[in-house]
């Protein structure tokens, strides 16, 4: 079969020497030739595809067209995707179905007694075999609400045994109904973007909620007789102790949906009517963003990336829990990221996984804090220094003793606004001459959802709502969109989200200020007079290009503009 594949890829016209040196490195590796030959770059797939359906009479086709679903959800996934085999449709009592592997002869045997029918092959490339097979087959799996439907009449009371997790949660084949209803609920959360899972006891129910794009809703309630089972399943995927129900867990897990890695963090906590699940989803893909693509636009963009090229200094981040801050940090550091920089964080926990960076995670019980491992950071002589959150008055003392000795350093903390960062540090004993010679600049910042593109409706803004938004009054009342609801965003109107900033620039006259330890309010009147855009006006912006609603930037900024 190697001298046969050879002889075809070489009357086709690929290069006789690349071939010739991909052979031999097949003869000491083994393996499939026309896999090894595309993962070391001597050919493409297609390559390989077109120049071997020429001499054995298979048409290749870059695309697969309409997949008759039934079909192909005759043929197990985990099967289809070791042979590279996708059932298409029926033409004339025969089966058609593609592949990227055709010299895996027993293929059209097995799609034979699958399928009941005599088959004929297509070439295609193995990529798009293995995309339209996740989404055929993550499409079939059970919603949860129906899974659950099935739980209600079954005996479950032997389903808290330990199993072995599957690699793929579309290729999972257990009947137990509460491995399936995890299973499903993880799998219709990915789909639909949520980025918590709460399963949540009451007295006479469970209650299952999504959050997607930081709003939660209810998908399902569940019999209270399965809290028990649903806890212990959840616990043996995350590694934590079944038997442990009176005291607070924390673990983790790594699934896969569909070829997609998500990361999983579990957090299960005992209250009045049982054990609360908290699942948040890390979506590993979307990890890393460019400043310019999660809100930064125009004179805000061009200050922020002056303040991360400073050499040393602390540049805060302040918002409430859930704003996106360690998004922000992170699409800093990945934009200053570069060989001849040594960088170093410390966070609690370790969100997403970046390469080239050191990261050390916080664990209070071996007394591994922000301060201790800040401390311990500082010997290693680094450049740039992310330290997850500034809690108390020690961590504070030592970030701003290292952006004094020549290091950069970012940091996060919860307050309302930027001006509030001052306040907060001054509470925890820092002194201003140290807070005004140390900060480099505060951001500030909140999430607002995007508005879908496929359903959003246009209208005139009234004077009322430009009021609001703080939008000058030119007699013009300018068009904006609002949500309405469509298929393509679960009927809530909208799409993802972006960030809204206010950016505190630490000038000398700021300087001032802090020195002559003035409160925040007096802080924040005075940039806001010298130009400073506050999170409400940067929201407006936003409204008035279409990307997010009033109601979203009124939600998000209403306590903090007066």
């Amino acid at each position: 079969m190697r001298r046969l594949l050879g002889e075809i890829l070489v009357e086709s016209g690929l290069a006789a020497e690349r071939l010739k040196k991909a052979l031999d490195l097949q003869k000491k590796r083994g393996g499939r030739i026309g896999t090894l030959l595309v993962r070391l770059n001597f050919v493409t797939e297609a390559e390989v595809l077109t120049a071997l359906g020429s001499q054995i009479g298979l048409p290749f086709q870059p695309e697969l067209g309409e997949i008759d679903r039934e079909l192909a959800l005759n043929v197990p996934i985990t099967y289809a995707k070791k042979a590279v085999v996708i059932p298409l449709r029926r033409e004339n009592g025969t089966v058609v179905a593609a592949t990227a592997e055709p010299l895996l002869l027993s293929t059209i045997d097995d799609l034979r007694v699958l399928l009941g029918a005599e088959v004929s092959l297509v070439l295609a490339p193995s990529e798009t075999i293995l995309d339209n097979l996740n989404r055929l087959h993550s499409e079939d799996l059970n919603k949860a609400e129906d899974t659950a439907q099935e739980m209600e009449e079954e005996d479950l009371s032997f389903l808290a045994a330990e199993l072995e997790e599957p690699t793929d949660l579309l290729e999972a084949t257990d009947d137990a109904p509460i491995i399936r209803l995890v299973n499903s609920l993880l799998s219709q959360a990915i789909r639909e973007r949520a980025s918590d899972i709460h399963i949540e006891p009451f007295e006479k129910e469970v209650v299952a909620r999504f959050r997607i794009d930081g709003i939660l809703y209810n998908i399902l309630t569940i019999q209270k007789r399965f809290q028990a089972s649903i806890a212990s399943r959840v616990k043996i995927m995350s590694g934590l102790n079944i038997a442990e129900k009176r005291l607070p867990q924390d673990g983790g897990m790594r699934i896969k949906i569909g070829g997609k890695d998500v990361d999983v963090r579990v957090s299960i906590v005992p209250t009045a009517f049982g054990e609360r699940i908290v699942l948040r989803l890390l979506y590993r893909e979307s990890a890393l963003l460019a400043l310019d693509k999660i809100g930064f636009s125009g004179d805000t963009l061009d200050r922020f990336n002056d303040l991360i090229e400073r050499p040393h200094g602390i540049i805060l981040v302040t918002g409430p829990t859930g704003s996106g801050k360690t998004t922000t940090l992170y699409a800093s550091l990945s934009k200053i990221n570069s060989p001849d920089k040594n960088i170093i964080t410390i966070e609690d926990p370790i969100e997403y996984q970046l390469k080239g960076i050191g990261q050390i995670q916080v664990n209070a019980k071996i007394s591994l804090t922000f301060a201790a491992g800040l401390r311990s950071v500082l010997r290693q002589d680094p450049d740039v220094i992310l330290v997850g959150e500034i809690r108390d008055s020690e961590t504070a003392e030592i970030a701003i003793q290292a952006a004094l000795t020549g290091h950069l350093v970012f940091s996060t903390l919860h307050t309302n606004d930027a001006a509030g960062a001052v306040t907060r540090l001054q509470d925890m004993k820092i002194e201003p001459f140290l807070i005004s010679s140390s900060v480099l600049g505060i951001l500030a910042q909140r999430l607002v959802r995007v508005l879908c593109p496929e359903c959003r409706e246009p209208y005139q803004m009234p004077a009322l709502e430009m009021t609001e938004l703080e939008i000058p009054a030119t007699g013009e009342h300018p068009t904006v969109y609002r949500a309405k609801g469509c298929p393509a965003c679960f009927q809530t109107g909208y799409l993802g989200r972006s960030a809204i900033y206010e950016l505190l620039d630490i000038n000398d006259e700021v300087r001032q200020l802090i020195m002559k330890n003035a409160d925040a309010s007096t802080i924040k009147s005075y940039v806001v007079k010298k130009g400073m855009r506050t999170l409400r006006q940067d929201g407006a912006d936003k409204v008035l290009k279409g990307i997010t609603s009033v109601d979203e930037v009124v939600r998000v900024t209403q306590k903090e503009s007066q």
